[in-house]
């Protein structure tokens, strides 16, 4: 059946592509354009109700992936912020960038990329940006400009001077750790209650222009530190929180595969371990943090619905990459583990145009294929199909009918918003070079892919391409990644074809590469 099954998505695919080539008009094109809300969050896991997580409380992004699309098996290109934002935002891999660290901005080593903001202001959109949308901190470039028709709005600043504009003396911190912060401030004290009031302010600006907009709110967290207004802690009870489960390292995993977690550690002399109150309460105020970003969502999609401007507006819900709370021993982010590749994906269509998929799929497809019924109804709808978040940038352009960029890595994700059942990719690709954060250039690179059973990766030294460290870990009876079978000899069938998907996805490792001037 599965067999069947790939056959008739080759045929419907290669029936599609005569179409387009036979000149039929785009699937998502329309006399009056759609409107794009895109909402960004920062590293956050899949730690949301939607998701499964038993304890957070997300009503507001739950309330979104009912009436939208939940990809459940969504990967980042490379777990910390500025790499994996220059590639959702211009749909190339990060290798083809050049931008594997925090300092390296993307116009440095590719001027002349075309972002997808940028496209849809070429295209006649309206484009802003509020919040952290770009990576641009420690960047002589704040944000990128060309990208936006107006300028960016709380886009430029660290997550460290996010501290509370209230009148003098603070209300009293409750939180012991230096991470956390917990006072009986209102949302608007930090960041992101700010960008969810500018947000509403330019949602509605734009229910006054004739143009389509294309809005980008970047919201900061739940990124350290825990500092969420206290009614959001009040959310949780501490002594229901649990330890991580899988806190020790992988069997016979790599070293090279740790890091430090210097963003909640520390490192050198500033280094710390942390005692089990600490990491109950981060623990804490990571979920407090999630909690406070959707309420800021929620104030943002109400709005929308205020306007009357949902039936009119595709919204795409994602986060930059994962976060490890302990568990592998690790803490933050910059691993090529699942907790921080895999990531948060919805993408919520208007019902005309979830009309028109259904309809063009039944008009340009011979009923002879039509094996599998079209989604029209995506409340509750969930897809298991492997996806990157590059493949939002193609995505998002058909879906409005935009002229393709042929320099797009990403793959559309529109078959799959058709049919969640359909498979677009045989695996994610990941990267994170050692050291995590490198200030000249990395020792090495580790490449990981995601199938649909396993999770390989190779570290390969920088200069040579020579690979240093395997890891496999097999999904289907370890999900937590608990023990690495790469030099088990009754895995070895597994790890041959893993090797070989890798390679045929030509990840690059350069030797004698120069930072850019």
């Amino acid at each position: 059946m599965n067999n069947l099954h790939q056959t008739v998505t080759k045929i419907a695919a290669f029936v599609l592509s005569v179409l387009a080539v036979l000149g039929i008009v785009p699937v998502a094109r329309a006399q009056t354009p759609y409107n794009v809300l895109f909402i960004a969050a920062d590293d956050l896991r899949c730690d949301l109700g939607c998701y499964g997580h038993p304890l957070v409380k997300t009503p507001n992004i739950d309330r979104l992936a009912q009436r939208g699309l939940l990809f459940e098996r969504a990967y980042c290109q490379q777990a910390v912020c500025n790499p994996s934002r220059a590639s959702i935002l211009t749909g190339r891999r990060i290798d083809s960038l050049r931008v594997w660290n925090l300092q390296t901005h993307f116009r440095d080593t590719t001027p002349s990329a075309v972002t997808l903001p940028e496209h849809f202001k070429n295209s006649g959109y309206f484009t802003q940006n509020v919040g952290k949308i770009f990576h641009n901190w420690r960047q002589k470039i704040q944000g990128d400009p060309q990208s936006w028709s107006v300028p960016a709005q709380m886009h430029f600043a660290s997550h460290s001077s996010d501290e509370p504009q209230v009148e003098q003396p603070w209300p009293a911190n409750s939180a012991v750790d230096p991470k956390c912060e917990c006072r009986d401030v209102p949302d608007e004290a930090y960041f992101d209650g700010r960008v969810a009031a500018l947000a509403v302010d330019a949602l509605q600006d734009c229910a006054k222009k004739s143009e389509p907009f294309f809005l980008a709110v970047g919201f900061w967290k739940p990124h350290a530190p825990m500092n969420a207004p206290k009614k959001y802690w009040d959310l949780y009870r501490r002594d229901k929180i649990p330890m991580p489960e899988n806190n020790r390292w992988p069997t016979e995993a790599p070293r090279i595969a740790w890091h430090n977690g210097r963003e909640i550690l520390g490192e050198g002399k500033n280094a710390r371990e942390l005692t089990d109150d600490a990491v109950r309460e981060i623990r804490h105020g990571y979920l407090a943090n999630i909690s406070y970003l959707d309420a800021q969502i929620g104030k943002v999609l109400n709005e929308l619905d205020r306007l009357q401007m949902t039936d009119r507006t595709i919204v795409v819900f994602w986060s930059d990459h994962g976060f490890h709370l302990g568990e592998h021993t690790l803490w933050a982010k910059t691993s090529n583990f699942e907790l921080d590749t895999r990531v948060p994906l919805i993408i919520s269509l208007p019902k005309s145009l979830r009309t028109k998929l259904a309809q063009y799929r039944e008009a340009s497809i011979p009923q002879a294929l039509m094996s599998i019924p079209a989604t029209t109804d995506q409340s509750a709808s969930k897809s298991k199909s492997l996806v990157e978040l590059l493949d939002l940038y193609p995505t998002l352009v058909e879906l409005c009918g935009l002229e393709p960029k042929k320099d797009c890595e990403g793959v559309s994700l529109v078959p799959i918003l058709r049919d969640p059942t359909t498979t677009v990719r045989e695996a994610a690709l990941s990267q994170h070079s050692r050291p995590a954060y490198y200030q000249d250039r990395p020792t090495a690179m580790g490449y990981t892919i995601r199938t649909d059973t396993h999770r390989y990766t190779e570290w390969r030294d920088w200069e040579t391409g020579n690979t240093l460290a395997k890891e496999l870990y097999d999904h289907r009876q370890d999900t937590d990644e608990t023990k690495n079978l790469a030099y088990q000899s009754d895995a070895q069938s597994e790890l041959t074809r893993h090797e070989s998907l890798l390679n045929r996805m030509q990840p690059l490792v350069s030797p004698r590469w120069e930072p850019p001037k």
